[in-house]
Order: structure tokens, then C-alpha cells, then sequence
């Protein structure tokens, strides 16, 4: 297990919310190294005592159980470097003298520094084999700059020794989709286009760009959310069964998926994507105030995007994937539509009014399975004639001790496990399709589409979202 962590980003949001936090709950449950070490590196001109002050009542905000010995404890252990990430010449000075150990380097840093600094480190011995390199999403902005990111890096680093993260990955409602989808008969005889009528992939959030406005003006929903989080769920909703749960087993299914998603052209696209920007809404009785982009910027808050997979298991059947900020509420959720019966019997409703059967996966902010079937029971006054939508809810049990994302993606990158990582081929395909559809979007000159704070998005997001989420848009209500 590897004992000594770079990370760089150190005074930034992700770092003092999750990832130091993260570590504090590893050490209090005794599973890191003895002698573990984090060197943290930022741009700002502290030093090590400075940083800890500062850091100090983070760690218990975030951790208000942890114990006072462990905060201490965790704080010992790190010092603080200042650095300027595009110099490499101070990178390098800045790991120099703890590259006799095992180290790994995090990068919570824009994709811009990523060259820059991973220059650094292989200048100061901090690539060589056997450290490790993680990356933070995204892999560039576009296919050029993946590119030019991971051929770069290649030159400095194998890629058997890179953990790109995606964090999603680390849920253990994430990772549950496969073992739902693999441990049970019942979802296995039904997981094709013979049973499947269609996919709906939602991702929404109730925040808004605040505080990420420079970024978000340069990428917008496709690029920071579905390039990322719904790609990675349309994965392991879609893949072939892998051979074993190896690392590269998991990850050469998930890569054909991506290479088998039909690129988006520009006489489909007002068919099938539909792009959005919020105005001013009301979210929870709060007012809540329209995106304004910086000048020239054309990004979108909301995005909509009908998928088809050309493949045996998929084919004909649609992936809707929506994503979209200041929405009426904060969830994820996957729900998986099935044909109708083949011969209708019952005299009500008719069978044109009938609710399909659906599978829905809650993955947050509750983590909860749905099944929704037709029976009887809800009518008795009609007997067997009758039938009424009944949802049978799977709740999971509250009170496990579950490792948010952070916790289990640091433990597997300190351990050498690559599962919940992302490949380069991957970021390839992913990159592929996305491009595909922004040029798409370019050609055919795709309006962005108001929409109230508060809102399921603009109204022609109508059949691009679940059914009980579109029903809930067009009464207009608010969750």
C-alpha cells in the first residue's frame, strides 16, 4: 500500500470538503499506513503551520464526530508546500525529497495545469515506476485536448500506474447497478431490446453555477455532467456481462458501449437533444436568481440528449439522458421502462392507458429501488377486470457504515485496484460521442431553451425526462 500522498489543489473547495475529510475517515478506522504522509501543495504562500490553522476547522465541520486525537493525528502528518503548478522546475522542487517512498499524486487541479505539473513530477522523480498518478475529471474539453493531456502524460507514466476519477464511480449506490444487474435472474432474463422499451439517465441538481462561473462558462452541462457522471451510468446500465470483476474486464465493456453510441447528427438534432439556461425562479420558497454567462458564452445549464446504442443487446431502444442546474430538485436516478404485455385482457384501463412496468434505481439523495406493476388489489369493487398502477419500494436499510466515494477511491488507488477508474480509450470514446453531439448542435445553430429556477427544465424537455418527473413539469409544480 502506497504511504505518501501529493496533492495538489490543497486550499481548494474539493480538497477541503471531501478529500481531507476522506482521509480523516481512513485514519480513524486504521486503514492507512503507519506512516502515512500527505505533502499539500496550492499556489497560496503559507506554510505548514499556517495551513494546518486553516484546514483544522474544516476537518470539523465536515467530520463533526471525528475525535480531536484523529484531527490532531491527520494534521501531523501533513506539511504544506508552496508551489506554481505551471512551473515545472517548482513542481519538481517540490516533491523532490520524499520521492524515496511509495507516492501518489493527486491533481485537484484544471485540467489546464494537469501537463505543466505532471512535467514537474517526472522531473522530480515522482512518476517514475512505482508512483502513481490521479487525475481529476475532466480529461480536457474536448477530443484534442484529451488527447493532448493523455499522449503527453503517456510519455512520463504507464497507463497501468494512472487512476482517472470520475467520483460517481466511488458511490456505493453506483457500484450496486452491477451487482443488481449481475446477482439477479429476474433483471438478467429482461435486459434487452425484446423486453426494454426505453432508458431514462437523470441527473439533476437544485444548485445553481454559483461559485463555478469561469469554468462553467467554458464547458456547460454536455461537457461537465453527461460527458462524465451519465456516460459512466449509461455504462453499467448498458454493458455486456464482463467475464470476472478484474479491473480491465469491467473496463473494456464499458468502452464498448461507448464505441457503439451512434453520433448525433444535425438534421436529428431538435429531435433528439434539447439544450437549456435557467432564469429567474423560485426554488424551496427562495427566490433564485437567471445565469448570466460571461459575454460570448453560449454554454447551457440544461441538456437533453436521446441516445441509441447500435448493438445486438440495445438496438431500437432510446437512452435519454438529462441533466440540468436549478431544477425543481436534487436527484439521480435511472428508470428503466418495459413493454407492454403482449395480449391485453383486462377491460380497464385500456391497454393504451395501461402504466408500463418500470424499474426505477434511486440513487440519490435516497438510495432506494422502485418496481412499478399493474394488480388488481387496488380496485376490488372490479375485481380481476380492473387494474391499478402498484409500486412496491425496496428501501435500503438506513445505518450502514458506507464510505463515501472519496474514502473508497483513495483506498483503491493506494492499493493498486483499477476498477473504479477510468481507462484512456475510454475518455477517447466518451469524448468521441460528446463531440459529436456539440458539433451537431453547432451545425443546426440548437437554440438554448428558458426555464424557471425551480422547473423541470424548458418545455421541450417533455419525453426526454422519466414519466413522473414530466407529469410533475406539466402541472407545473415544484418538488
Amino acid at each position: 500500500m502506497h504511504d505518501t500522498l501529493f496533492l495538489f489543489g490543497a486550499t481548494g473547495d474539493l480538497a477541503q470538503r471531501y478529500l481531507f475529510p476522506s482521509l480523516l475517515r481512513l485514519l480513524g478506522d486504521g486503514l492507512l499506513p503507519e506512516d502515512f504522509k500527505v505533502r499539500a501543495l496550492a499556489l497560496s504562500p503559507h506554510d505548514t503551520e499556517a495551513f494546518r490553522e486553516i484546514l483544522r476547522p474544516r476537518l470539523q465541520q465536515a467530520m463533526p464526530m471525528a475525535s480531536q486525537d484523529d484531527i490532531h493525528s491527520l494534521l501531523q502528518r501533513i506539511d504544506y508546500r508552496s508551489v506554481d503548478l505551471r512551473n515545472p522546475e517548482s513542481v519538481a522542487e517540490s516533491v523532490h525529497d520524499l520521492v524515496d517512498r511509495h507516492c501518489v499524486s493527486y491533481l485537484a487541479i484544471p485540467p489546464g495545469l494537469y501537463i505543466s505539473t505532471c512535467e514537474g513530477l517526472a522531473k522530480g522523480g515522482a512518476l517514475a515506476a512505482p508512483h502513481r498518478l490521479m487525475l481529476e475529471k475532466p480529461i480536457g474539453s474536448d477530443s484534442a485536448s484529451a488527447e493532448e493531456i493523455i499522449s503527453t502524460i503517456g510519455q512520463w507514466i504507464d497507463e497501468d500506474r494512472v487512476f482517472r476519477l470520475d467520483h460517481y464511480l466511488g458511490k456505493a449506490a453506483v457500484q450496486n447497478l452491477i451487482a443488481l444487474r449481475f446477482g439477479n435472474t429476474l433483471l438478467e432474463a429482461v435486459w434487452n431490446r425484446n423486453y426494454i422499451e426505453s432508458v431514462h439517465i437523470l441527473v439533476a441538481e437544485s444548485e445553481g453555477v454559483d461559485g463555478r462561473d469561469a469554468y462553467y462558462a467554458r464547458s456547460g452541462a454536455l461537457r461537465d455532467m453527461v460527458q462524465s457522471h451519465i456516460l459512466q451510468l449509461l455504462c453499467l446500465v448498458a454493458m455486456e456481462p464482463p467475464a470476472s470483476l478484474e479491473a480491465d474486464r469491467i473496463r473494456d465493456e464499458k468502452v464498448k458501449v461507448l464505441r457503439a453510441l451512434r453520433p448525433l447528427d444535425a438534421k436529428h438534432a431538435a429531435r433528439d437533444s434539447v439544450r437549456g439556461r435557467y432564469t429567474a425562479g423560485t426554488i424551496n420558497g427562495q427566490p433564485a436568481q437567471a445565469y448570466q454567462p460571461p459575454e460570448g458564452s453560449d454554454v447551457e445549464t440544461f441538456a437533453g440528449v436521446t441516445a441509441h446504442i447500435d448493438n445486438w443487446r440495445w438496438s431500437g431502444v432510446p437512452f435519454h439522458l438529462v441533466t440540468g442546474k436549478r431544477l425543481a430538485e436534487r436527484t439521480t436516478r435511472v428508470v428503466v421502462n418495459l413493454k407492454p404485455v403482449t395480449h391485453w385482457l383486462f377491460e380497464r384501463p385500456a391497454r393504451g392507458n395501461a402504466t408500463p412496468n418500470r424499474i426505477t434505481f434511486q440513487l440519490q439523495p435516497q438510495e432506494n429501488i422502485e418496481l412499478g406493476l399493474m394488480s388488481s388489489l387496488a380496485g376490488p369493487e372490479w375485481g380481476a377486470l380492473e387494474l391499478h398502477p402498484l409500486e412496491l419500494e425496496l428501501s435500503v436499510p438506513t445505518g450502514l457504515h458506507r464510505r463515501i466515494a472519496y474514502e473508497r477511491l483513495f483506498l483503491d488507488a493506494f492499493n493498486g485496484n483499477h476498477a473504479l477508474f477510468v481507462r484512456d480509450d475510454e475518455v477517447r470514446a466518451a469524448w468521441a460521442w460528446i463531440d459529436s453531439v456539440s458539433d451537431a448542435w453547432k451545425a443546426a445553430s440548437l437554440p438554448l431553451q428558458p426555464y424557471p429556477a425551480g422547473e423541470w427544465g424548458p418545455q421541450e424537455a417533455a419525453g426526454f425526462l422519466p414519466a413522473d418527473v414530466d407529469a410533475e413539469a406539466g402541472r407545473g409544480g415544484q418538488a
